[in-house]
């Protein structure tokens, strides 16, 4: 009986230094920003399912789509936050927003892209655009790339990719057409590497060039990872995030100064929120 109730007693003790291992794991922060200490923005209900997110420097807010509803959102992110909306679309299954001039793209979750422009304050001038890809493919992430010229789409699960590749396709928004060919292949085992683990869940939920690095963020909410690439998807760094902060990270962003934002859908723990960083940069990240 002494025994077992030795045994016990050590077992419990192992329960216990395991939990606090866990509670007390600390998340590391990317160069220039502090992860641990965001301004946050508490979102309506309305927008529960925020599936993307791109900056509009004009008046420093925020557009946004909802997963499903067909309607824009913009979110002014002052002291009083203020909410805007406009119906494009049908319902469907709405992925990322990107804005090029004033035509806005929209991604949905079989690689559509809804290109559209308010011609009036009721009135929608919109086009569909189909990429020449086959199969059962699923995608999440859109943004777009100053340098080519070019929306860059990425898969999160497609049929021609295995578990160690992830495939970018480009769209040309000048003649709205898309590339034949992929336009990168990053390695998801190179992500597991810089996180010293053999394999890792890494699916892109959103991606968005830094607006002074020039490096491209590409964040993945299965596995609530971060990595940074080049333009051209050879990745560099890759961090772990806190799942207590980022519950469900859909869309992420840039102001033209580098401040970082990443939105989270409600993921039925509260209310969604937009998550801002002030960039800091320190050294090499100064570009």
């Amino acid at each position: 009986m002494v025994i077992q109730k030795m045994l016990v007693g050590f077992f419990l003790l192992c329960l216990c230094a395991c939990s606090q291992k866990n509670d007390s794991y600390s998340y590391p922060s990317i160069p220039g920003y502090d992860l641990s200490n965001p301004i946050m923005i508490h979102l309506e209900t309305g927008l529960d399912e925020i599936s993307g997110i791109v900056y509009y420097e004009k008046d420093t807010s925020v557009f946004a789509i909802n997963d499903e509803l067909g309607v824009l959102y913009k979110i002014y992110i002052r002291k009083k936050i203020e909410v805007k909306s406009w119906k494009f679309a049908t319902h469907g299954d709405y992925e990322d927003i990107a804005l090029v001039d004033s035509t806005f793209y929209v991604l949905q979750s079989n690689g559509d892209i809804k290109a559209f422009t308010f011609a009036s304050k009721d009135s929608v001038t919109i086009s569909d655009c189909s990429p020449p890809i086959d199969g059962d493919n699923d995608f999440e992430t859109l943004y777009f790339d100053s340098y080519y010229q070019r929306l860059i789409v990425v898969c999160k699960d497609c049929e021609f990719d295995n578990k160690k590749t992830i495939t970018a396709f480009s769209f040309n928004p000048a003649d709205q057409t898309f590339s034949d060919e992929p336009f990168f292949k990053l390695r998801t085992d190179s992500v597991a590497q810089l996180l010293g683990k053999e394999k890792i869940k890494f699916k892109p939920s959103a991606a968005a060039i830094h607006p002074i690095t020039k490096e491209l963020y590409i964040i993945s909410s299965i596995g609530q990872t971060i990595a940074i690439a080049d333009r051209k998807g050879h990745v560099k760094e890759a961090y772990r995030i806190d799942p207590r902060l980022f519950k469900q990270p859909e869309g992420i962003t840039f102001t033209p100064r580098g401040d970082l934002l990443i939105s989270n859908e409600s993921a039925e723990m509260g209310a969604p929120n937009i998550l801002l960083f002030k960039y800091n940069p320190t050294g090499h990240e100064k570009g």
